[in-house]
């Protein structure tokens, strides 16, 4: 089934001119700093004499003051009615608060002014001008996802993005160029995750997503590959057809290849395997679901979505090495061939799991892709994303994603980028002292063997790992967002695909690795 045409991310323009000379934007945005003591006043960004130049502007530090706005990041204050000189059009001024100008605070910057841009053809923002090239990065991030919406109503969407932003005050070398190029890849990334989990899982079975993901990858200039029934039963896939066998709508698997160019031939490219949990619909199987726990579930996949949307950015941030996507895909559906509780599943590899509960069925479609990749593909490092235990948001709540990992340089690695990138990382104890409830009487693990949940939940998936360095996140917690709140939206998060990006476009990605 086709997906209804949905609106698209804002554009983005560099610009030398200041936003008054911009004469078509009907929005023009101007930063606001914090006073840095009590005894100063707070303080308009660069653009403001050019505003404060035009006709009938009133003094905006009596305006901020009417309003009472701190600049803090994110505040926005609407000033309306500007008439631009000899023109009978008025223009919205919007001074936005910067804080201290950090990369957080100019991603929040940027999210509050698509929120309040909805509808408006064209912006001249100069709020990013008062930060260097990572807060742009940061700012356009912002602005792209406080754009985000979604729409399967019959006349399109309520509310249309901000149509084109011109970055102001911002000269359009070949390097800032280059910065907004990536910062656009990773914005959209955030929003292409967000898109696939968003939508609802009567249209996207894991035919429908393989086939977005092949699109998504081979317009990126990548190469894909999809295994069906037949090839995942000849491969051992035996955890993925175990958890699609209930469903209507049969498993896949989608394969992805990123290789980076002017790589010297004849020598070896350090190489990532990413795996993305992609649960369709989770049902919880036989051992059903309450019904308000299935709500959400329609974004089971948000792990896949988030590989599948990197992976067709890579290019853009200019990954230096290569990266595999391995995306298992099923419906864990309620029906007569479905998956019962006592099975016995063989894994890639010929590891067997005994399914206690037919609700921990994420762990075992990605036990079968980490252990392809160890038998098949020679990775240096693995890393997989996946919504996978409620146990990981009681631990962690809704604001930090749960990383596991067996190399510490990997950990370090990715919990610098999720500070960076603001998509926050907490490192989890991967603590043997549990591994005997894994223990089962008839195979090698028990698939739910109780609390601590996402420790043993991660300590199920090591034995396929190889003893590769591997990074497991779990994006339980932080899946989904309870209401609009700066970059995020109320709905699937797509969290991990700008930390993955940052981490990816990074000069040395593996650098300390395995030593």
């Amino acid at each position: 089934m086709p997906l209804a045409p949905q609106v698209p991310p804002p554009d983005f323009s560099l610009s030398e001119l200041s936003p008054a000379a911009l004469t078509g934007a009907g929005v023009i945005a101007l930063a606001v700093l914090p006073a840095a003591t009590d005894a100063d006043e707070i303080e308009v960004g660069p653009g403001a004499a050019e505003l404060a130049a035009l006709d009938g502007v009133p003094d905006l530090l009596d305006v901020l003051a009417s309003a009472g706005a701190t600049g803090a990041a994110g505040e926005v204050t609407d000033l309306p009615g500007v008439r631009r000189d000899g023109s009978d059009a008025l223009v919205r001024v919007l001074l936005v608060g910067v804080g201290a100008a950090t990369r957080t605070d100019l991603r929040r910057a940027g999210a509050a002014l698509a929120r309040h841009c909805r509808d408006v053809d064209e912006v001249a923002s100069a709020v990013q001008a008062v930060a260097g090239p990572d807060e742009l990065t940061a700012f356009v991030e912002g602005a792209t996802l406080g754009a985000f919406t979604f729409s399967l109503r019959r006349d399109g969407a309520e509310h249309q993005p901000v149509r084109h932003v011109v970055l102001a005050l911002t000269a359009p070398e070949v390097a800032a160029t280059e910065v907004l190029e990536r910062a656009v890849a990773r914005g959209r990334a955030g929003w292409r995750s967000r898109l696939l989990a968003t939508v609802p899982s009567n249209t996207k079975s894991p035919q429908w997503l393989a086939e977005q993901v092949v699109e998504l990858a081979t317009g990126a200039g990548l190469r894909t590959e999809v295994l069906e029934e037949d090839e995942l039963r000849a491969g051992g896939f035996g955890g993925v057809l175990g958890v699609g066998q209930g469903s209507a709508t049969p498993p896949r698997v989608v394969r992805v290849d990123y290789r980076p160019e002017g790589g010297r031939r004849g020598r070896r490219i350090p190489h990532v395997v990413l795996v993305g949990k992609g649960i369709t619909f989770d049902s919880g199987g036989l051992s059903i679901k309450p019904g308000q726990a299935m709500a959400t579930m329609k974004r089971d996949m948000s792990g896949a979505a988030v590989v599948a949307a990197v992976m067709a950015a890579l290019p853009a941030v200019g990954c230096p090495v290569r990266v595999t996507a391995l995306l298992p895909l099923a419906e864990n559906a309620v029906g007569g061939g479905s998956m019962r509780p006592g099975d016995v599943l063989t894994h890639v590899g010929g590891r067997t799991t005994e399914v206690t509960n037919t609700d921990a069925e994420g762990r075992l479609v990605l036990a079968d892709a980490l252990a392809h990749a160890v038998a098949e593909l020679e990775p240096d490092a693995l890393v997989d994303v996946a919504t996978l235990t409620g146990g990981i948001k009681v631990a962690l709540g809704q604001h930090l994603g749960g990383l596991f990992a067996t190399d510490d340089a990997l950990a370090d690695s990715l919990v610098a980028a999720g500070a960076r990138s603001g998509e926050p990382l907490w490192r989890m104890p991967l603590e043997r002292e549990y591994a005997g409830k894994l223990a089962s009487k008839v195979a090698d693990a028990d698939n739910a063997p109780g609390g601590p949940p996402a420790i043993t939940a991660a300590l199920f998936l090591e034995p396929f790992t190889g003893g590769l360095p591997w990074a497991h996140l779990d994006i339980a917690s932080v899946g989904d967002a309870p209401e609009d709140a700066f970059e995020w939206t109320a709905g699937p998060t797509g969290f991990g695909a700008r930390l993955l990006l940052d981490w990816l476009g990074s000069d040395a990605p593996l650098d300390g690795v395995g030593g």
